[in-house]
């Protein structure tokens, strides 16, 4: 049974910095896609960041622009776990981060696997 877990959540303030840690389980990911998104209630979930693993040939990170010089994802491969660094944080950051892996990279919330999330809260 595939497992994500995330952690690292909480409250900081606006400026403030946290790291995001997700570990997937039950399988590897290690040629997939693990990703970022965020939700807040009545919107809908939002591309954050995501990584594209393909054995080291071409591996590659892409960020969403409004997290773009501010947040950073990166991850080990063999252990099919992700981090997001996020810095300069804003209030409008506030969310959910869910954690998501999939076959293929893509900024649409259709991924496979999803972990439960964890509750980033910035105060102004």
């Amino acid at each position: 049974q595939v497992q994500l877990v995330e952690s690292g959540g909480g409250l900081v303030q606006t400026g403030g910095s946290l790291r995001l840690s997700c570990a997937a389980s039950g399988r590897s990911f290690s040629n997939y896609a693990m990703a970022w998104f965020r939700q807040v209630p009545g919107k809908e979930r939002e591309f954050v960041a995501g990584v594209s693993w393909t054995g080291g040939r071409d591996d590659r990170t892409y960020h969403a622009e409004s997290v773009k010089g501010r947040f950073t994802i990166s991850g080990d491969a063999a252990k099919s776990t992700v981090y997001l660094q996020m810095n300069s944080l804003k209030p409008e950051d506030t969310a959910v981060y869910l954690c998501a892996a999939n076959q293929f990279l893509t900024m649409s919330a259709s991924w496979d696997y999803w972990g439960q999330g964890t509750q980033v809260t910035v105060s102004s």
